[in-house]
């Protein structure tokens, strides 16, 4: 069975396109996969604390994910859940990986500069290298597959480069230890579903964002049904009635959007909607979808309400995730550190 790795920021208002363009899909994924789904708490220290909120925030926000993997659909019996700061391993390793990785790797990562802005000179190393930590967090657990959108494909290729040359520069050293040659596997990118990039509801040429000043411009998970319903009526559209065909959203972001959305929750092609829909003025349109994302999300924003009201209950999934999580990263470590030379306890 394949070995699937991905995680999550505790950042705060998960919304639905974090939901469809992860969460729904990491569902999916258990049926076929060992499964390990991280809170990636580390990550969310690499921006300012006004981004992350500081303490409090961050132990709520890591819970809050928590609720949703588990109100989503994920069992936390049959799969791990946890918080990447309970397993030491994943900032052991990415030290071993820094003295691997390249700087002109991490100088090609668009998404620091990005996030970065014109401001470089006071962003945090964190935020530099959070690349080589992604790596190690999928590669103490020798994870095959990772679920990825667009925006960190560049970093799953870096954790692909980083396997690699860990690989070759050490290989003599992978043979005498017992290792097959490849001993870090090359992760492949899982991408699926038709609206892994759902983008706002005010303005269809941007993603959905938390950080978006409107509220309307999202539907967050912990919406109740009334809120859903008001969000979807007010979303933005143009004149025009839905097309019959894919060929006809091209020049339509907002309705692109919309059927987009339609068809994650749904289940079917964009075609199919269109095949349904086709002709119709939005406002018939925007009912359906109305009926159909209140039915899909409620039940989550409850069940999290309910899990995020008893907070012992979520911290005991976390521990019993990371005491699980820690058992794989624990191996790969002591492997690790033969195969480098660094004399350890065993």
């Amino acid at each position: 069975m394949t070995r699937v790795f991905s995680g999550v920021q505790p950042t705060g208002n998960l919304h639905l396109g974090n939901y469809l363009g992860a969460i729904v899909n990491f569902v999916t994924l258990q049926a076929d996969h060992e499964c390990l789904y991280c809170v990636v708490d580390l990550h969310a220290i690499t921006v300012p604390i006004a981004v992350w909120g500081g303490p409090e925030a961050l132990r709520r926000n890591t819970r809050e994910v928590t609720a949703a993997f588990i109100a989503a659909g994920i069992d936390p019996k049959r799969h791990i859940i946890f918080n990447q700061s309970q397993v030491a391993g994943h900032a052991e390793l990415t030290w071993v990986f820094n003295c691997v990785a390249r700087l002109g790797w991490l100088n090609r990562m668009t998404q620091f500069k990005e996030k970065a802005g014109k401001d470089r000179e006071n962003a945090s190393v964190g935020l530099y290298d959070y690349p080589v930590l992604m790596a190690s967090d999928i590669l103490v657990y020798r994870a095959t597959h990772v679920p990825v959108g667009e925006d960190q494909k560049q970093h799953l290729e870096l954790s692909r480069d980083i396997a690699q040359k860990f690989n070759n520069d050490f290989s003599g050293s992978i043979a005498a230890n017992g290792f097959d040659e490849k001993f870090f596997p090359l992760p492949e990118p899982v991408i699926t579903g038709p609206a892994t990039r759902v983008m706002s509801l005010r303005d269809g040429t941007k993603k959905m964002s938390k950080s978006d000043p409107s509220d309307y411009s999202r539907i967050n998970l912990t919406d109740d049904a009334d809120t859903i319903a008001q969000k979807i009526r007010k979303a933005k559209t143009d004149p025009e009635p839905l097309p019959s065909e894919e060929k006809g959203l091209e020049s339509r972001p907002e309705a692109d959007n919309l059927v987009g959305i339609y068809a994650a929750l749904s289940g079917k092609p964009k075609s199919e909607v269109l095949a349904q829909f086709g002709g119709a003025q939005f406002s018939g349109f925007k009912s359906d979808l109305v009926d159909l994302a209140v039915a899909k999300l409620s039940p989550i924003a409850a069940e999290m309400k309910r899990l995020t009201d008893d907070p012992a209950y979520v911290d005991r999934i976390l521990i019993d995730g990371a005491d699980r999580a820690r058992a794989i990263a624990s191996e790969t470590m002591n492997a690790v550190k033969d195969i480098v030379g660094f004399v350890h306890r065993r």
